[in-house]
């Protein structure tokens, strides 16, 4: 699609994870299980999938559509973003085999499982902006943590809930919060307790990067003018520079020097610099084109 004002992405959508283009080249996707977006396993009587397995493949869908620049990331339930994992689904964990080095082995692949499903909201080559509201419990934590930018209403309860049901968070939280917070002594409180903590102490511990006065609207409010800002940046600088984020992230300064000096010497052999150079010139907005086919 070529012109911006006929994108549509909600063939995008699954049974509880809504997509919908609420401005030209953003895609908002919105958890709608109610009455708490509690995410379940597969069902067998009804043949959906499970609700972090939908989420999973409507990102790597998003992923391959090349006209997406921005993401936004929430809830469609007005009081709540996500109770956490169905504690029903845990009840399930333990599987079939009674030997305990079988059982083990299918538990690894069931966790390895779930976590490539929340980790493709950090694989989505386009930048994530999460918009929390209300209860924001468990799994919600792993998955804000996938995001790129994180936007709070001052309404927001957080809570690092795992300890609470006797396990370790496995999903995405312990492995990616540490690289964000920059307070580790509260963040390891939060991790041991299990406590609630709102708006100011996510801010403060560096978890949310923005505190929105009020709920659910004006937290999505935020997060939708961020993204719309983002899309109308050149898609190959935003692309490349999450790409480059994520790798500095996991790698030393002088590697990530290096992978920056072969990414670009591609990279700025785009048409999109010389479109901005000209806009510039010329005092105008520049515009990009998409990216092209599916990625």
């Amino acid at each position: 699609m070529s012109d911006a004002a006929s994108l549509s992405f909600d063939s995008l959508s699954g049974t509880y994870v809504k997509v919908s283009t609420p401005a030209p080249y953003v895609a908002m996707v919105e958890l709608s299980r109610g009455p708490v977006n509690a995410f379940h396993e597969l069902s067998l009587l009804t043949c959906i999938s499970s609700f972090w397995t939908e989420l999973g493949e409507v990102f790597d869908r998003i992923s391959q559509e090349p006209t997406v620049r921005a993401v936004v990331l929430a809830s469609a339930l007005p009081k709540l973003f996500s109770a956490g994992i169905d504690l029903t689904a845990l009840s399930s964990l333990l599987g079939e085999s009674h030997d305990p080095a079988r059982r083990a082995l299918q538990l690894r692949k069931h966790i390895l499982g779930f976590q490539e499903c929340i980790s493709a909201i950090e694989r989505c080559p386009y930048p994530v902006i999460v918009a929390t509201h209300g209860i924001a419990y468990g799994l919600s934590i792993d998955i804000i943590a996938a995001c790129d930018v994180r936007y709070a209403a001052s309404n927001v309860g957080f809570a690092i809930k795992e300890v609470d049901v006797g396990i370790a968070a496995d999903i995405g939280t312990l492995a990616r919060l540490p690289k964000i917070a920059g307070n580790h002594s509260m963040l390891n409180e939060l991790a041991y307790t299990g406590r609630n903590f709102g708006a100011a102490e996510a801010e403060r511990m560096g978890l949310v990067s923005r505190v929105v006065d009020g709920g659910r609207d004006e937290v999505l409010a935020a997060a939708l003018e961020l993204a719309k800002l983002i899309a109308e940046k050149s898609p190959v600088a935003v692309v490349g520079t999450k790409h480059l984020l994520l790798h500095a992230r996991d790698h030393s300064v002088r590697e990530n020097l290096e992978y920056t000096a072969v990414w670009n010497s591609a990279m700025l052999q785009t048409q999109d610099l010389t479109d901005a150079v000209k806009a510039a010139q010329k005092k105008e907005k520049p515009k990009f084109r998409p990216l092209g086919s599916k990625l």
